[in-house]
């Protein structure tokens, strides 16, 4: 029998143990729009009460999400994103933007986001260090993590 090994270290993997589970990234997206009130969160996602408020306490906990007392009596909070959860909002925005176009197909779009440039945001990945957009064969991967190949994990 085959020894089993660790999965590959990734921080993709590592990112969807906090953000990954349902209704973790709907969470964000109505902090983005503004709507950080439990009973917002609770109406505008659909998570059953219960859950959404161990998704919160997951979020505040991993940073992405601080809150805030608003109401004393009753005690009350709401929700903001901390610059950690900013730097998921292109996230978002491409997450959205794939929607449109691979499960809406385009029809019936439920929201388009405006830049301050007053036209649809339509993200793009482009390189920081050249400025062109990213495309899948202009990507090279270079495993850092000891032990592993593109193709997995080096013989033992």
């Amino acid at each position: 029998m085959a020894a089993t090994r660790d999965p590959r270290p990734c921080s993709i993997a590592d990112a969807l143990a906090l953000v990954g589970e349902k209704y973790s990234l709907l969470v964000l997206r109505e902090v983005c729009l503004g709507n950080g009130r439990f009973d917002q969160l609770v109406r505008n996602i659909g998570a059953p009460r219960d859950v959404l408020a161990t998704r919160l306490r997951r979020l505040v906990d991993a940073g992405i999400l601080t809150k805030r007392v608003y109401s004393e009596r009753p005690q009350r909070f709401e929700y903001r994103a901390t610059p950690a959860g900013l730097e998921l909002e292109p996230v978002l925005m491409t997450l959205k933007e794939w929607g449109d176009r691979h499960v809406r197909k385009n029809d019936d779009l439920p929201m388009v986001v405006e830049h301050i440039c007053g036209n649809e945001m339509i993200p793009v990945v482009t390189c920081q260090a050249c400025g062109n957009p990213v495309h899948h064969e202009d990507l090279t991967a270079r495993p850092q993590a000891a032990g592993w190949t593109v193709s997995g994990p080096t013989a033992a």
